[in-house]
């Protein structure tokens, strides 16, 4: 039998220095298999549109993870993809069905950890990492319109951050009546995993996170103080924080 990782986790979200609304959603869950799954989901649409559409995707992703049996890893794969299908589609009727609700959407990003395996999903912006002995990695790609461009080689890395269509998403939760999300999976060897909107590194620069991560404190600590790092340097959009880092193991 494999390793089962326990930990300690915290998540929270914060509306930031600009916005009127706070439309980032943040959950960690545990279940009695030791399975740890992180969420975030990053609305979109307008106040009264993208907070519901995050919060539909949280409870919908949430009531699907409580309602989970125990399987294969490969399986729990399956299950991840199915897991945000469900919540497309209730996101996408309820857009469809109801005029206030046009056009409303989230990213969502989310790590399941399976013993010593763990499946990454994705789908706009909002991102996972591992940390692990002074080492930040990036887990997803973004799926944005500069992202795309730079991945065909129409524009050079540096150019990502200074061009005006950086914040438009190629993919969501809700857009259409069915989702693509990035799905892959890898070998879990008890990093910690932090799961973020972009209001957190669009505000924080990833040798800043590096140097909270690495403090003694407790992992409330933590994301608080990288919530105070981003409206520290702005605050420019909504703050959402996913954190789970093991301690031990059996």
């Amino acid at each position: 039998m494999g390793r089962i990782y326990k930990g300690l986790f915290s998540s929270a979200t914060d509306i930031g220095k600009i916005r009127i609304s706070n439309e980032d959603r943040a959950a960690v869950l545990t279940n009695y298999c030791g399975d740890v799954f992180l969420i975030i989901c990053d609305g979109m649409g307008g106040q009264n549109k993208g907070d519901y559409a995050s919060k539909m995707a949280i409870d919908s992703l949430t009531e699907s993870f409580r309602k989970k049996r125990k399987t294969p890893f490969l399986l729990t794969k399956f299950w991840l993809k199915r897991a945000l299908s469900h919540a497309n589609s209730i996101i996408f009727e309820e857009a469809t069905t109801k005029p206030l609700y046009t056009g409303m959407g989230t990213t969502c990003v989310a790590v399941y950890i399976q013993g010593e395996k763990m499946a990454i999903a994705n789908i706009g912006d909002s991102r996972a990492y591992s940390y692990a002995f002074g080492r930040l990695k990036r887990l997803t790609t973004d799926q944005t319109y500069v992202d795309y461009l730079y991945r065909t080689g129409k524009i050079k890395s540096e150019e990502r951050d200074t061009s005006p269509d950086r914040h438009v998403l190629m993919n969501a939760l809700g857009i259409y009546p069915s989702c693509s999300p990035d799905i892959h999976g890898q070998p879990y060897n008890g990093e910690a995993i932090l799961c973020c909107s972009d209001g957190l590194y669009n505000n924080v620069s990833e040798s800043e996170i590096r140097a909270v991560l690495s403090t003694d404190d407790r992992p409330d600590q933590k994301v608080m103080s990288l919530i105070a790092e981003a409206n520290g340097n702005g605050g420019s959009d909504n703050i959402g924080i996913a954190y789970w880092e093991a301690v031990n193991h059996d």
